[in-house]
């Protein structure tokens, strides 16, 4: 770790010594043009940047130049906003416009789908609403189908919840956040992502490698943060139906209302059922369970724009109930009671039922005379409550977390050189029932944070964080990260990154599945405080190379990427013995290499092409020997191409979009041991996905759509080993390398009023 800490110092503390040329200008009342009247306090920034400046008192202003911003937006309240093109540094006037003389005017532009800045110094990049609504995206975790960074699959034969991973690790390694408050941790890891219906997003944004101090220390393999839809800027009212058929119907519907001048409202409802069984491959067991979820949300948006007031309160409610197991299973006569001779210990079955409630505060303040600074606090409680058994396992949990977060930003010098910092408070508390045991903890954090960004207007930037935090169960520790920006030519851009991320290992809501077999459940570390274990720590390395091209005069870009995950410590999750599962912390080394080339490119007007390479190399030393992390592709190619036709007035066109997976081999966990009727091989088989798309908009209004996923049909053969004995020694659900369902078709329409 000194080493680790040593290298990172070496990259804070540099010293820059750049040039530095600055564009002057004066800012005037078109009112008053003969007494050539400077404006004082008017904001001038370039377009697309955070680089501004405020005229003085004779309406003077003074604004770093750099020769990449041409777009200089110049805005004063009561005036028009001005956008001018700046060709050179000759010293500009110019005069701004009353409102009252403006005459309504309309500016139409679209947006890429998947948004790559050139400027951003961390490897950041957004998804937009138009990507979203490529794919039937039911839930966050459905909305990364056509995205090539995330790694979407089925983490289980019985629940058909979709897990995601990022650099080969999954979800409890990424820091999720909806609005940059961290949301799906602790008791939500298993089925958290199912829990945000797609239509509550607005966009994605999606950072790789080490994330920013700001939003803690947890983040390790990098950050998604789910931007929700705004009641300032939502439709009136918005209705999402849709329908498939392997059973399930989902409805959504948005409702905003404004209060006042200053405040709107908006409430948001997500229902989704599923009372159809399914048996497609003959195992006597629900192919996808039974499920029915009511989830609602209701946001308050406040916007004072003129004294730099913003503020959102928002409060959820979710109730989930899934039932899986045999096609037989009836609830209330088959589920076997500890210590009872109630129920039937030959009908395996299986209820997960979720009660979860959370609100939260965000109240911001931008200094009007210094639109550079400002503050904002962040708060937030949620109460989670899940009661589930799995055959003769019980897993119930109780999952009590408050968070705040409070913030400060500013400028050093010029906007060259900005700063945030603040401090920050967590609590959990945790009550879990695993079986017979019951396990509580309480986990108090305390922390400070300090990150600079340094950008000298022409090729280097850099953001370069430290927290300091306390924690009850963790210690005393230092969080590093950096990131570095390096432009050397004209629309190419390398970034590297480097940071520490620690975590306490939620080892039995984390991994909920493993209870859906007959494995024995060990912990073989009792010297920890987290279940006898102790935290993960890691650290986090990437480089990454954009180039933006055009070709045969038609933009695309290419990314390269490689990222190294270099675990000091991790709990391992061992289920190389089919007959147990077994938690313990690493004695050796675990390292996860991820590399991925990425090409974007537009085929013709209207049609886009995107295409990537996916390369994984993830051992860990266990105690059997070092071995690759079973069930993860060694390789992945992701293809997707997208059309849509020329939008008339009326808003009506047509819209294509087909995503192609091909995945690679997979080891499979050890089972060598068992029967060999019950016994796999030691790899999956290479097998290929593809996914289709059509919606039809009539109106700007309203729209329909159709698709299918996995229309290749693939099926994983016997996904639950010895489905025939499910209360047998050798009954095992969790080994998911492919889909279990087949092919999906599926129907839906959009109807929205603004």
């Amino acid at each position: 770790m000194r080493k680790h800490l040593l290298i990172f110092l070496i990259l804070l503390f540099p010293v820059f010594t750049f040039a530095q040329t600055n564009l002057k200008g004066m800012i005037m009342d078109a009112q008053n043009p003969k007494d050539n009247l400077g404006v004082m306090g008017a904001t001038v920034n370039w377009l697309d940047t955070s680089i501004g400046a405020i005229t003085n008192d004779k309406g003077w202003f003074t604004i770093p130049y750099k020769k990449e911003y041409k777009k200089l937006v110049i805005s004063y309240i009561g005036y028009k906003t001005d956008t001018i093109t700046i060709s050179n540094l000759t010293p500009i006037h110019h005069f701004i416009t009353s409102d009252s003389a403006l005459k309504e005017i309309t500016i139409r532009s679209k947006r890429d789908a998947v948004q790559k800045s050139l400027f951003a110094t961390a490897n950041t990049f957004t998804v937009n609403n138009d990507e979203l609504l490529k794919a039937a995206c039911c839930n966050l975790a459905e909305s990364f189908e056509t995205n090539p960074s995330i790694d979407v699959s089925f983490s289980d034969a019985l629940t058909g919840t979709r897990q995601i991973q990022m650099l080969g690790l999954k979800s409890p390694y990424l820091q999720i956040m909806q609005e940059n408050i961290p949301s799906i941790r602790g008791a939500s890891q298993a089925f958290g992502l199912t829990f945000t219906p797609g239509t509550w997003v607005e966009s994605i944004q999606i950072t790789k490698g080490a994330g920013s101090v700001v939003n803690g220390f947890e983040s390790i393999s990098g950050q998604i943060n789910a931007e929700l839809v705004k009641p300032f800027s939502d439709d009136t009212f918005f209705l999402n139906a849709y329908s498939s058929l392997n059973g399930r119907l989902e409805l959504n519907t948005h409702f905003n209302q404004i209060i006042s001048e200053k405040w709107q409202a908006g409430v948001y409802i997500h229902g989704n059922y599923r009372g159809e069984k399914f048996d497609n491959n003959n195992d006597n067991f629900l192919d996808a369970p039974l499920a029915n979820q009511i989830n609602v949300m209701n946001r308050w948006q406040y916007i004072d724009a003129q004294n730099g007031w913003v503020s959102f309160i928002t409060a959820r409610f979710l109730n989930d109930e899934k039932q899986t197991g045999q096609l037989s299973f009836n609830p209330e006569t088959d589920r076997v009671y500890p210590n009872s001779t109630l129920g039937s210990d030959e009908v395996w079955g299986s209820e997960i039922d979720t009660k979860r409630f959370e609100t939260s505060l965000k109240i911001g303040y931008v200094f009007p005379e210094l639109p550079f600074q400002s503050f904002g606090l962040q708060m937030a409680y949620s109460n989670h409550q899940q009661n589930s058994y799995f055959g003769f396992n019980v897993y119930d949990i109780k999952h009590e977390s408050l968070y705040s977060n409070f913030l400060f930003s500013s400028i050093i010098g010029d906007t060259r050189s900005k700063f945030k910092t603040g401090i920050s408070f967590t609590h959990d508390t945790y009550n879990e029932h695993v079986n017979t045991t019951n396990y509580r903890r309480k986990e108090s954090s305390l922390g400070a944070f300090f990150e600079y960004a340094f950008d000298n207007l022409e090729n280097f930037s850099l953001t370069a964080g430290i927290r300091v935090d306390t924690h009850n169960l963790l210690g005393t520790f230092i969080t590093p990260r950096i990131h570095i920006r390096y432009v050397p030519w004209e629309k190419g851009v390398f970034r590297a990154s480097a940071g520490r991320g620690k975590r306490s290992a939620n080892i039995f809501a984390e991994n909920q599945q493993l209870f859906a077999s007959s494995r024995q459940l060990n912990i073989d570390d009792v010297d920890g405080n987290i279940y006898g274990l102790n935290p993960e720590v890691a650290w986090n390395y990437g480089v990454s190379y954009l180039q933006k091209f055009k070709l045969f005069d038609k933009k695309g870009d290419i990314t390269f990427d490689f990222y190294r995950t270099d675990f000091s410590n991790q709990v391992v999750v061992d289920w190389e013995n089919p007959k147990e599962i077994s938690f313990y912390n690493l004695n050796g080394k675990s390292i996860a290499d991820s590399f991925q080339v990425e090409i974007n490119y537009e085929l013709a007007k209207n049609l886009n092409l995107r295409t990537a390479f996916k390369y994984f190399d993830i051992s860990t030393d266990y105690k059997s020997g070092n071995l690759q992390k079973p069930i993860q592709p060694n390789n992945r190619f992701f293809a997707n191409l997208s059309y849509e036709t020329a939008a008339k007035d009326t808003g009506a066109q047509w819209k294509f979009d087909v995503t192609f997976n091909n995945i690679g081999k997979q080891r499979l966990p050890h089972t060598a041991s068992n029967p060999t009727q019950y016994q796999l091989p030691a790899y999956s088989e290479r097998y290929s996905l593809l996914n289709m798309q059509i919606t039809k908009v009539f109106l700007k209004a309203f729209e329909v759509y159709f698709g299918g996923e996995n229309l290749t049909n693939v099926q994983q053969k016997n996904p639950i080993l010895a489905s025939d004995t499910p209360f047998g020694s050798n009954f095992d659900t969790t080994i998911v390398y492919a889909p279990i369902f087949g092919r999906t078709i599926y129907a839906g329409l959009r109807f929205k009023i603004n």
